[in-house]
C-alpha cells in the first residue's frame, strides 16, 4: 500500500495518536511538514491517503498554502483518495468544497458531541451515541455541499461531516495524546480561563483524569480511523 500523506500546519499539532494507529496497523505515513515550508503535494494519487492536521491559524488567512492545500483536496475527493481532516483540517476540507468557515463559539477542552446520523453512529462511531471529545478552536465550518452531518452539539452545531462515504471532516481533535495536550497547555495557556465554563476549561480541568480520558478518547479514535481507512488506495 502507498503511504498515508499527514499535512502538518504547525510544529505543536502533530499527526499524535493517528500516527500511532497507523503504525501499529502497519499502514505507511509520510509527514509534510507544511510548516516548515515542505511543498504542498500535487498529486493524491501518490498517496493511500491524506490526512490533515490542526493549527492555531485560520483557513481564512492570507497564506500562501491555503489554496494549494484546497486544490490538493479537491483532486483527492475527485480521485476518491480519503480524506481525513482534523480541526483545521475539517475547516480546510470545508473550503476546498465551497463551504464558509467563520467566527464561532469557542471550545477548549474536554466537551461532548452527539451522533447525528444513526448509520454515522454504527459506521464511524462504533454504535456511540455520544462520547467526549478534545476540542480547541475558535472557528467552525459550514457544511459542504452534499456532506452529511455526523456530530453535533449545543456549542457549535457542526461538528463533524461526511462526504461521499470516505472523506471525514472533524471540528474536534481524536488524536489526543498526553505529549499534545501537555504542550498545547503551555503554547495556549493565555486562552484558558482562570475557571471553566461549558465551553472554555481550565488548564486544571483539562488535566484532571486525563489517562482515562484518553484512553476512551482512543477507543473512539480507534473506530472513526479503522472506517476512514476501509476507503484507502492500495
Amino acid at each position: 500500500m502507498r503511504d498515508v500523506a499527514i499535512l502538518r500546519f504547525s510544529p505543536t499539532e502533530g499527526p499524535g495518536y493517528f500516527a500511532d494507529w497507523l503504525a501499529a496497523r502497519g499502514i505507511g505515513w509520510r509527514l509534510v511538514p507544511v510548516d516548515e515550508g515542505a511543498d504542498v503535494p500535487g498529486d493524491p494519487r501518490a498517496y493511500a491517503g491524506i490526512a490533515l492536521m490542526g493549527g492555531p491559524m485560520s483557513v481564512n488567512d492570507p497564506l500562501p498554502w491555503v489554496e494549494p492545500v484546497c486544490a490538493l483536496l479537491r483532486a483527492a475527493v475527485a480521485a476518491e483518495v480519503p480524506v481525513a481532516g482534523h480541526c483545521l483540517g475539517g475547516q480546510l476540507l470545508a473550503k476546498a468544497l465551497g463551504a464558509r468557515v467563520r467566527r464561532a463559539v469557542p471550545e477548549i477542552g474536554w466537551i461532548d458531541v452527539e451522533v447525528d446520523e444513526p448509520r454515522a453512529g454504527r459506521e464511524w462511531f462504533g454504535g456511540r451515541s455520544r462520547f467526549e471529545t478534545f476540542q480547541w478552536h475558535g472557528e467552525a465550518f459550514d457544511l459542504p455541499a452534499g456532506a452529511t452531518r455526523v456530530l453535533t452539539n449545543r456549542h457549535n452545531a457542526n461538528q463533524a461531516y461526511v462526504v461521499a462515504d470516505r472523506h471525514l471532516g472533524l471540528q474536534c481533535h481524536v488524536e489526543m495524546t498526553r505529549e499534545l495536550v501537555a504542550s498545547w497547555l503551555v503554547t495556549g495557556a493565555k486562552e484558558l480561563p482562570a475557571a471553566s465554563t461549558p465551553a472554555l476549561q481550565s488548564a486544571a480541568d483539562i488535566a484532571a483524569g486525563l489517562d482515562a480520558r484518553l484512553a476512551a478518547l482512543h477507543a473512539v479514535a480507534d473506530d472513526v480511523y479503522a472506517r476512514w481507512a476501509r476507503g484507502l488506495q492500495r
